[in-house]
């Protein structure tokens, strides 16, 4: 009898769009691609259909659930990716915390970290396959479902966001600064915990690209929490250091590299840095000038944003005008379309429809006339 096919051994489908790949590499585009941070979540009427009274960390665990939350989105809009439906608090779970109640009912972790000896009781050598197997087996999934359609986004929290989610359980209530204080009040178990988180965060970009993401976005929510000094000294060397040891151990296991984004909201004191620190694209929030990204990046990198969320609450009048100016300002080339941040949860999904049919519209308009 011949053995059963596996589904991660069969050849992935081939890619029929593949706009935002070639954005994202600097190549030369018909029209601008877009995709939204978020896209997949609360505000689809199927989302919650789908997901009905699973919890949020049980429904990440759940391949065949994510994969289908996970192309909702692609089925609704003519967007140009998928990002694969998980969390960046995956990471500390893995490393040991435990989970006393999901995001927005409580606290997220049972204990957090408060004090260095806290650190030490983590732990960085945990089985990745056996940890996060789930991801990558979902990653490989939807990259099957998705049939070529649009390329298939991984993603991580970067080191500093997650180490503020661990030290002040976010969704707890407000514990403002703590995370900050840890780093000046105990610098060298501060470090040790980037680099932890650094080195984790490295293993599980590789796998997911491995399992089949055709590209990836590190999230740095809470970046610019930092200023230019703590930003410098602690999140921008490990943010330059996942970058290239990504890229280093893809070689190492013969796997090609894939476009990568870092988006560090708030952190506009370092748009320079950021793009010259390995990435291939930067995420805007909606809080800078589109041309002064510009003129402070050059050519370096492409560029992805930058519409401030709230506009999608706007009417389809003013989102289309929202749109063409932000275009205008950008260009159309070197550039993704996204939001300066989530999708809010309240979104009306005809609305984000016109954002999104907005900039494929506009853009081709404005090459046709180059």
């Amino acid at each position: 009898m011949a053995a059963p096919v596996m589904p991660h051994l069969k050849p992935f489908p081939p890619l029929k769009n593949d706009l935002i790949l070639r954005a994202a590499r600097g190549e030369k585009t018909e029209k601008v691609p877009v995709w939204v941070m978020r896209q997949a979540g609360r505000y689809l009427p199927e989302y919650k259909a789908a997901k009905g009274d699973k919890k949020f960390f049980a429904t990440c665990r759940d391949p065949e659930l994510v994969s289908e939350l996970t192309i909702q989105p692609v089925n609704r809009f003519p967007i140009d990716a998928a990002i694969i439906f998980s969390d960046i608090l995956v990471i500390p779970i893995a490393l040991g915390m435990k989970v006393a109640n999901d995001p927005g009912e409580g606290p997220v972790f049972a204990e957090p970290i408060l004090k260095p000896e806290d650190v030490d009781k983590l732990n960085p050598d945990f089985d990745i396959k056996a940890e996060l197997g789930y991801v990558y087996e979902a990653i490989t999934l939807t990259r099957h479902k998705l049939e070529g359609r649009v390329p298939l986004f991984g993603f991580c929290g970067a080191p500093f966001t997650v180490m503020r989610f661990m030290i002040e359980n976010v969704s707890a209530g407000p514990n403002v600064n703590r995370a900050r204080r840890f780093l000046v009040e105990c610098p060298q178990a501060a470090s040790k915990l980037l680099t932890i988180l650094k080195d984790a965060i490295v293993r599980h970009l590789v796998e997911q690209i491995v399992a089949g993401a055709q590209i990836v976005q590190v999230f740095d929510t809470y970046a610019g929490e930092l200023g230019p000094s703590l930003f410098s000294k602690y999140e921008l060397p490990v943010l330059r250091a996942i970058a290239f040891e990504v890229k280093e151990k893809l070689a190492e296991r013969k796997v090609d590299p894939v476009p990568m984004v870092v988006f560090a909201k708030d952190v506009h004191f370092a748009l320079e840095e950021l793009s010259n620190s390995g990435y291939d694209v930067v995420g805007l929030d909606w809080c800078i000038q589109p041309l002064h990204a510009r003129r402070l990046v050059g050519s370096r990198v492409t560029l992805q944003g930058n519409m401030d969320p709230v506009m999608m609450f706007a009417t389809k009048d003013e989102i289309r005008r929202s749109v063409k100016e932000m275009l205008e300002k950008f260009g159309t080339q070197r550039y993704i379309a996204n939001l300066g941040h989530g999708v809010m949860k309240d979104t009306d999904p005809d609305h984000l429809g016109e954002f999104i049919h907005a900039v494929h519209k506009y853009s081709e308009d404005m090459n046709d006339v180059l």
